[in-house]
């Protein structure tokens, strides 16, 4: 997939929570090393686009792609092809809290295909050292903070080295100074040449680190090109 191609193609989507549309006329793209912000009130469909995006909930209709795979091809079957060009990070951390830090970023590897355990752990090793969590591997999720745990969950992120990371409300529970530290992180990541889309509610860091913005509001993504906005 060449530069110009974009990471994310929708072209009048809708997006459905249950049975529900929230989302619906969908029209927009992302192209590498971009900066998206995802904003609107709770139960404006912020997740569920997300949800969208990484395959786990269907299109309801129109047609999209994310990292050259058609979301309307996507199953059960297959998604794994599309997750592991993308990383995800989530409010929950999404820690497995009964395997340690190491064999939770072994699952994931495994997951996406990964089968050689030198090759493993060589990653599992690279990518901690990134968030800068070396030598942490032998921890159990509890023994680790809200930000450490946060970072392991970026690090999962990243063992594939997708061009895409996708982030919900990825601070949500986080105290005010590890916010920051976790933000800086994730804001470290488009000057990679790495595109992250995140669902946010944090306006201050808007206004420190311009990026575009989808405002998902009345079942509608506008797409404001540029930060900062109002609230």
């Amino acid at each position: 997939m060449s530069s110009a191609t974009p990471l994310i193609q929708l072209e009048s989507v809708a997006v459905r929570h249950d049975e529900h549309v929230v989302l619906e006329h969908v029209t927009a793209s992302v192209h590498e090393g971009e900066l998206v912000y995802l904003i609107g009130r709770t139960g404006s469909g912020k997740s569920s686009l997300l949800r969208t995006l990484y395959g786990d909930l269907p299109l309801a209709s129109g047609s999209g792609t994310v990292c050259g795979s058609d979301l309307r091809n996507i199953s059960s079957h297959n998604v794994h092809q599309l997750r592991r060009k993308l990383g995800m990070v989530f409010q929950d951390f999404g820690l497995l809290e009964d395997r340690t830090v190491d064999a939770n970023l072994d699952f994931a590897l495994t997951a996406t295909g990964w089968k050689d355990r030198a090759a493993k752990a060589r990653r599992r090793e690279e990518v901690l050292a990134s968030v800068g969590l070396p030598n942490k591997g032998y921890k159990m999720p509890h023994e680790l903070s809200g930000g450490e745990q946060q970072r392991v969950a970026i690090a999962r992120a990243l063992l594939n080295d997708p061009p895409l990371l996708l982030a919900d409300e990825p601070t949500g529970n986080l105290d005010p100074e590890t916010t920051e530290e976790i933000l800086a992180l994730l804001h470290e990541l488009p000057q990679q040449g790495k595109t992250l889309v995140m669902a946010t509610h944090d306006w201050a860091s808007m206004e420190r680190r311009p990026g575009r913005v989808w405002r998902c509001e009345q079942g509608r993504l506008v797409d404001t090109q540029t930060a900062p906005v109002t609230p």
